[in-house]
């Protein structure tokens, strides 16, 4: 039998999905399983978006250009005006969605043995997405007794050799919902400008930012706008995971004539989904002021009620819909298990994603969860119920 490729074994499995097989067991036995291990809004998608859909008058579901309808790029950039990113319809490149916008932009920028600096924890796909380039990801850990706050800037320093060749950020951050300040993102910036490095800023979850303070975009910091590769995506911004549409926004020519070769190669991205995602961008600020209330008070209700449970601790996300809590067990990974596949309290239990797959460092986040909070507050108070009772009979419990 033929050997299989070392890229295929290497790529690490999904903190989000691996446990699917034993909730989807947990369903089968009869038992109400509460997803908090994924990002997947409950929040209705916008009906501009639904009819788009719905009122389709086309004879032919045609391909789009590689690079996306020049009609949504036009608005994209409309959009991104509004948050002072000063781009305009060239810079963006639509892609099937933020998935395919990192992989392309590091396929665009690396070559295989290039290094990229990610602060952990980070979104687990950044790692699987390196290895398809061939990069080689070197993480710098913050930790949640310090609210995941960005590390010193002398620790990113320490990291960079020749084959650095850029930082990877996600702000706000998933999965800790972290938000980088002004200061954080100067520094960055003078790394950056320093050693000529790319800066790939991953901004899905823009439209969602609760410190008061301004929102910093990468394209805010003045001196390497040819540096810098935002990624973006409607999926969390809209609840429109499912039509995968993401975006490349890009001044660098080079990179932008680097990335589309590759979109030329995969044809284009999907024709219903920019038709939905175009009207989207007409969605009323009343929409996205519900949703982003919504997200407030289920962020408040969480955290207190996570905080409340004896011996776990998490601290106060200022962007996103995510936390990392620190639960009194001595592995989270074997703890989400047994809940899905040996607990219940009332036939009900819960899903979570264990922060250690969010970690590239050995040993870091083991015992630590990722939480969503992409459910309405009365399932949230049934959630914390039930990770309460487990906590009281989980045998590896360490407090």
């Amino acid at each position: 039998m033929p050997s299989v490729s070392k890229r295929g074994e290497i790529m690490p499995e999904s903190p989000i999905r691996k446990l699917v097989p034993f909730a989807n067991q947990a369903k089968e036995q009869g038992k109400t399983v509460y997803h908090l291990n994924i990002g997947q809004p409950d929040l209705p998608t916008p009906d501009e978006a639904l009819a788009a859909i719905r009122n389709i008058d086309r004879k032919i579901l045609e391909y789009s250009p590689s690079e996306g309808n020049r009609s949504f790029r036009e608005k994209l950039a409309k959009y991104y005006h509004k948050f002072k990113i000063d781009v305009d319809v060239e810079d963006i490149i639509v892609t099937t969605g933020g998935s395919e916008a990192i992989t392309f932009a590091m396929l665009a920028c690396l070559d295989p043995g290039d290094e990229i600096i990610v602060p952990e924890p980070a979104y687990a796909n950044y790692t699987a997405f390196a290895i398809i380039a061939g990069a080689v990801v070197k993480s710098i850990p913050s930790r949640i007794e310090d609210g995941f706050a960005l590390p010193p800037v002398e620790e990113f320093e320490k990291l960079i050799t020749e084959k650095t060749k850029g930082i990877l950020i996600c702000n706000p951050n998933n999965p800790t919902g972290y938000l980088y300040t002004r200061s954080e993102m100067k520094k960055i910036r003078d790394l950056v400008k320093k050693y000529d490095l790319y800066l790939f800023s991953d901004e899905v979850y823009r439209e969602f930012c609760y410190s008061g303070a301004p929102y910093i975009s990468a394209f805010h910091l003045k001196g390497i706008e040819n540096n810098v590769v935002l990624v973006d995506s409607v999926s969390k911004r809209y609840s429109e995971c499912g039509i995968r549409i993401g975006a490349l926004v890009i001044k660098n020519k080079q990179v932008r004539e680097n990335v589309l070769k590759l979109c030329q190669a995969r044809l284009s991205p999907p024709l219903i989904g920019q038709l939905a995602a175009e009207a989207s961008l007409d969605t009323s600020q009343d929409y996205l002021l519900n949703v982003y209330d919504e997200y407030l008070e289920r962020r408040k209700f969480l955290v207190d009620g996570l905080n409340r449970i004896e011996g776990v601790y998490s601290p106060i996300p200022m962007g996103a819909f995510y936390t990392v809590a620190k639960l009194p067990v001595d592995n989270a990974d074997d703890f989400c298990k047994w809940l899905l596949s040996d607990f219940d309290y009332e036939g009900q239990t819960i899903f979570m994603a264990p922060a250690s797959g969010f970690y590239t460092t050995p040993g870091l986040g083991k015992n630590e969860v990722r939480i969503a909070y992409v459910l309405k507050k009365e399932h949230l108070a049934i959630s914390l119920k039930i990770l309460e009772k487990a906590l009281e009979v989980y045998p590896g419990r360490t407090v």
